[in-house]
């Protein structure tokens, strides 16, 4: 009797508990998720002097034009609101934050940018032009030398990005980051030029790659939009380009500011 007595006791106090435990609520389990962020914006450049290097095999011509100067070509000045948002110099960011804290992140970076030879500048040539020596002086922007890659130099990249908060203000309505970024990725030229009167068949082409580093300044307003202003220092390295009957190769560093509106939700 009193094994049975026992049995029945812990299957009371079995019951009880597992009563208690049912209507006790339980505490969720909160995941937080990251965010993402996407941003358009307008930039300029400016570039250091650089040789271009010309291959021409079949025309027996090997040759270099030394220490060019090149400016960009914003567009914005006089075009922004007269024609497509895509004419003048342009740049857009995809990117994600991979936690709540939002201090690590990735992002996608295009920046369409424009690289002119400085107009009227002497140039010196060296090297073999149709199987001859040469060493002399031509002008930039005469009708037989142009080199341009006017439809953009065109800096593709993946960056880390790491976040620093600086301000929050009247409640995280206003809010004050500095991102630091780095990466590397794909340049797409566009290379259009002439070379001693004879133009390329200009196009878009896979053309080498590049090498950033950005500091950038956000102001995050209401949680969701925001304006930063980014500086970024870039290397680029050209190879393959088209010309007539051969190939161009440069290598050039770029110093670009752009200034971007965005929005940003989390997930």
């Amino acid at each position: 009797m009193k094994k049975i007595a026992l049995a029945i006791l812990c299957l009371i106090a079995f019951q009880a508990a597992w009563s208690q435990e049912q209507t006790t609520p339980k505490k969720r389990k909160i995941v937080h998720n990251g965010s993402f962020y996407f941003s358009w914006g307008y930039n300029t450049e400016w570039y250091t002097h650089s040789n271009i290097h010309i291959s021409q095999p079949a025309l027996n011509s090997n040759y270099t034009f030394l220490n060019v100067k090149a400016t960009d070509h914003r567009g914005w000045d006089d075009h922004l609101l007269k024609k497509q948002l895509t004419i003048p110099q342009y740049n857009y960011r995809l990117g994600y934050f991979f936690n709540e804290k939002q201090d690590w992140g990735f992002e996608i970076n295009f920046d369409h940018t424009k690289y002119v030879l400085t107009p009227s500048q002497q140039i010196h040539v060296k090297g073999t032009i149709n199987g001859r020596t040469v060493d002399t002086i031509v002008v930039a922007g005469d009708p037989s030398i142009s080199w341009m890659l006017n439809n953009g130099a065109n800096f593709l990249q993946f960056n880390i990005v790491h976040k620093l908060n600086i301000v929050d203000a009247h409640n995280s309505n206003i809010v004050f980051d500095c991102l630091l970024k780095a990466g590397v990725g794909p340049v797409i030229p566009h290379v259009q030029n002439t070379l001693w009167n004879v133009p390329n068949n200009p196009n878009f082409q896979f053309g080498g790659y590049n090498v950033d580093a950005d500091l950038s300044f956000r102001a995050t307003f209401l949680k969701h939009i925001f304006l930063e202003l980014q500086t970024k220092g870039v290397y680029g390295q050209y190879f393959g380009l088209k010309v007539y009957d051969g190939t161009g190769d440069q290598h050039f560093y770029c110093f670009e500011v752009a200034l971007v509106a965005g929005i940003t939700f989390k997930l």
